[in-house]
């Protein structure tokens, strides 16, 4: 293990005429502790020694896993860079506290620095619970709580497994599982409790959880433990044997059964402690000894509970520095009043509620999440398709006492606050997801002033409106850095925003809907402009139309895409070329864009040729198998049932293209904000459940609408029967056959935030059926917001799909001919980018790795194999290990 490094510090010119405030501990709420203490003044009055166990300053440990998707450790950190110097802080790096004496009032580190100590402050944290069977410290055997078992879990994952299990479903198990599964593993997960995470939700929530992780490909054991953990001669994990006899090969082994408070060194210095562990503290946080405070997951709050999330710590660490801060105030001043005349903070308990996004999944509980209040009654949603659950617990008196919430949890910042109140609505269309039954009416203004809205910081409504009224906070930042509402987890971001926005609008301000620093205007406002005016080029838009202080400026990375955007969408009304990289249009270009590709994590692009409806002939499928090979590209079938290729260098691109293009392929525009797919079932061609032809319909949709520039991307779907099997209710707009003809479904999507779509129009035949999808494409495409998908409009616009049908289904604003017009403009002038690329030269030019190189391919995007094919060399991406100094110049 590395040793301590020097001390990151800024003391005090005289510090031993200061008490000095020792803290073991910087973790998350160890950082917090700090923050706080920072900010009531009590660093400018204290010598403040931190002792860390870990080579590196307090990070984010709730997004850990963020690492195996790119985020680097110095991403995670939580204190910022010039923190510790610039409040006078000493930060022992990698030198934790060994021991206390409570007498002497000293602390001893592991390399044998002694600190004496005024106060001092315990935020150890907790440590993983391993299960005492045979094996468990077998190579190849792991904890996950810090960086260092994350890269050492990525150390020997890429070295020497190729399947793994995570002993523990709960919380930091599913973690674990989605780490194993980025990295490339088998994984399995080993859960001793009859359903996964069985602390936070029920058994319909477990049960919606173990078929969206299944279907992720992941293996789950439920209702079983580990009995022993199998190693080979050599001493390395081979397998696990379980509880109820079965056998499970695998070569890694991640122990992720709980944590347990960290709570040896109160032991070992005589503070009492619980019996299930855990440092006993009071209602101020402090221990039985008065100059001694215990704060987050190593302490047991005065309601008996020791509490694991981060929440409950940040509340300790503000209750304890704010007792700290009052007793250093009155030891300075001790004529000084108290307190300032406020009632001084305590600690009884905590909020669990939790919202998390576990493998991809949003899952969230709050209150009675179980329903043990007697007289309580479930209000229920579930949809085992879609891996949605929602379960509401309801009071006799119609009181919302908790819930859970499995694969849609879109309502959870605004539900948690409700808890213990009567809601405005009926509980019923609080669970229904948009697009079924009547809306709930429910935003922001519906919660009580009393509601916590941030449950990270205990920040109300009411303390986020005094904010805005008050204390003159005009922008979300600025309540953020007042209140520090939506600084922890960033749940309660959304219903925040709402607020701010509400408060601001009530107090006669206007509130900028403008689309950036540049436009004071909306997209939709901007694309009458451009339609209007018949404007081709971004900086004609700027100049004629932009803020005075933009105009004649170069615009910014939000602006110019939306622009090019709305150009493109109209370009054959306009006149202007719709190729999206000639002349001005190429600069101002969304990455992909730029190369008409995918960009991947390793520099390399990926290519998706357009397959209508998902079908193809053997002759075409051997071309991209032939491609594949011959480029040496990775191959993978989409959920759009089309075949991706990775792994092409940017001069490789128009090579591909052409092999492709020859064989009758064009883009399938998977990089631009355009159409997608429009997936099919066989429909009745060969299916015996099919009333119509789906296939048939959705190639004649997709070959209508490709190349369509649109806000955000677009997605599609033909069903050829009720039963559904291309999932057309999940898309921006579906298609399901009936006896009579088609149905028609928009505002649908899948993703993280998944929507059912709602029934437009029904019956329709062919000709009825293209024309309202004519019309709702361009509607959507006139009056969307920037990114805003179809779920995300029809939820905004105001009236909703009510108006959205009157307008292009009965016409009432009259715009329909001229919908109509739009999309016949597309239809007649739509050109494959990938062909006009291939005949102009002067476009080719564009596609080299560097321009004053032009035959040279770029070194840094390599390969390694992997299941008979290839994938990104990561190690080369991580890049050499570059050389620390501290502030006083030693390495670290």
């Amino acid at each position: 293990m590395p040793g301590p490094t020097p001390p990151i510090r800024s003391t005090p010119a005289n510090p031993a005429e200061f008490p000095t405030l020792v803290l073991v501990g910087h973790g998350m709420v160890g950082q917090r502790f700090l923050e706080a203490l920072a900010d009531r003044g009590a660093t400018e009055r204290a010598r403040v020694v931190v002792l860390c166990e870990e080579p590196r300053p307090a990070y984010d440990r709730v997004r850990l896993t963020s690492y195996f998707s790119g985020t680097s450790p110095e991403e995670l950190s939580l204190a910022e860079p010039d923190f510790m110097a610039r409040h006078g802080i000493e930060l022992h790096l990698g030198d934790p506290a060994e021991s206390v004496d409570r007498e002497a009032r000293t602390v001893t580190s592991r390399a044998g620095q002694v600190f004496a100590y005024d106060t001092l402050v315990l935020a150890t944290g907790s440590y993983p619970f391993v299960p005492p069977v045979p094996g468990k410290d077998a190579a190849g055997c792991f904890v996950y709580r810090t960086i260092e078992d994350l890269l050492a879990i990525e150390e020997y994952a890429k070295a020497r497994a190729a399947t793994g299990a995570v002993v523990g479903g709960g919380l930091l198990g599913l973690e674990a599982a989605g780490a194993l599964k980025d990295l490339g593993l088998d994984t399995h997960i080993v859960e001793f409790a009859p359903r996964l995470m069985p602390v936070q939700v029920d058994e319909g929530g477990g049960a919606a959880l173990l078929r969206t992780i299944e279907g992720m490909g992941l293996t789950v054991h439920t209702g079983v433990g580990t009995q022993e953990v199998v190693s080979g001669d050599c001493g390395a994990v081979t397998g696990m044997k379980l509880s109820d006899g079965s056998a499970l090969a695998t070569d890694l082994v991640v122990f992720s059964a709980g944590v347990r408070p960290r709570d040896q060194l109160a032991r070992d210095c005589g503070l009492e402690v619980g019996e299930r562990g855990g440092v006993a503290v009071d209602e101020r946080c402090a221990t039985t000894d008065p100059a001694v405070y215990a704060i987050g997951e190593c302490a047991l709050a005065a309601d008996g509970r020791v509490y694991g999330l981060v929440a409950p710590g940040y509340e300790m660490a503000e209750t304890a520095a704010d007792a700290i801060a009052e007793r250093l105030a009155a030891s300075a001043d001790p004529g000084a009043p108290g307190n300032s005349g406020r009632a001084p903070s305590v600690f009884q308990g905590a909020d669990t509620s939790t919202k998390l996004k576990l493998l991809g999944v949003d899952v969230a509980s709050f209150g009675d999440a179980h329903g043990a209040a007697p007289g309580c009654l479930d209000v229920v949603y579930s949809d085992s398709r879609s891996g949605v659950y929602k379960k509401l617990v309801v009071g006799p008196d119609g009181a919302l006492l908790g819930g859970v919430l499995v694969g849609d949890a879109e309502a959870y910042g605004m539900l948690r606050p409700l808890t213990g109140s009567v809601p405005p609505v009926a509980p019923e269309q609080l669970v229904l997801p948009a697009g079924l039954g009547a809306p709930a009416a429910l935003g922001p203004s519906a919660l009580p002033d009393e509601a916590v809205v941030c449950n990270c910081h205990n920040v109300t409504k009411g303390t986020i409106r005094a904010a805005v009224t008050d204390r003159s906070c005009a922008t979300v930042p600025a309540v953020k850095k007042c209140t520090k509402a939506g600084t922890g987890c960033g749940s309660c971001v959304k219903v925040l925003t709402s607020l701010v926005n509400e408060e601001l609008e009530a107090s006669g301000v206007s509130v900028d809907k403008g689309l950036c620093g540049c436009f004071a205007q909306t997209r939709a406002e901007l694309y009458e402009i451009v339609r209007v005016r018949g404007l081709t080029g971004y900086a004609r838009v700027l100049d004629e139309h932009g803020r005075e202080a933009a105009r004649g400026g170069d615009g910014c990375e939000v602006c110019k895409p939306a622009v090019a955007s709305i150009i493109a969408s109209l370009a054959p009304t306009l006149g202007a070329s719709g190729y999206v990289l000639d002349g001005e249009q190429a600069s101002l270009q969304d990455t992909n864009d730029h190369f008409l590709a995918n960009l991947q994590r390793n520099g390399s692009y990926s290519v998706v040729p357009r397959v209508p409806g998902g079908e193809i002939t053997p002759e075409k499928l051997i071309v991209i198998g032939e491609v594949a090979r011959d480029f040496g590209l990775y191959t993978k079938i989409t959920g759009g049932q089309r075949i991706d290729l990775f792994g092409a260098r940017v001069d490789q691109l128009p090579l591909i293209w052409a092999r492709l293009v020859d064989a009758g392929f064009e883009s399938g525009h998977a990089y631009g904000k355009a159409l997608r797919t429009v997936k099919s079932c066989v429909g009745r061609t060969w299916c015996r459940y099919g009333v119509q032809d789906s296939v048939r319909m959705a190639i004649g949709l997709e070959l209508r609408y490709r190349g369509l520039r649109s806000p955000h991307k677009l997605k599609s779907a033909v069903s050829g029967c009720a039963r559904e099997c291309a999932e057309a209710r999940g898309k921006d707009f579906g298609v399901i056959a009936t006896s009579s003809g088609w149905n028609l479904y928009v505002g649908g999507n899948g993703g993280a935030d998944p929507r059912h779509a709602d029934l437009l129009a029904q019956d329709l035949d062919d000709e009825e059926l293209v024309r309202l999808i004519d019309r709702f494409l361009m509607f959507y495409i006139r009056t969307a917001d920037r990114l805003e998908r179809t779920s995300a409009w029809l939820e905004r616009i105001e009236g909703g799909l009510d108006h959205v049908r009157e307008v292009v289904v009965e016409d009432s604003l009259g715009l329909c001919a001229e919908l109509e017009r739009l999309m016949a403009d597309h239809v007649a002038h739509y050109r494959d980018e990938w062909a006009a690329t291939l005949e102009d030269p002067d476009r080719l030019r564009r596609f080299v790795s560097f321009v004053n190189a032009p035959g040279a391919p770029d070194p840094s995007v390599r390969f390694v194999p992997e299941r008979d094919q290839m994938k990104p060399d990561l190690d080369i991406l991580a890049g050499p290990a570059l050389p620390v100094r501290t502030l006083e110049g030693n390495p670290a």
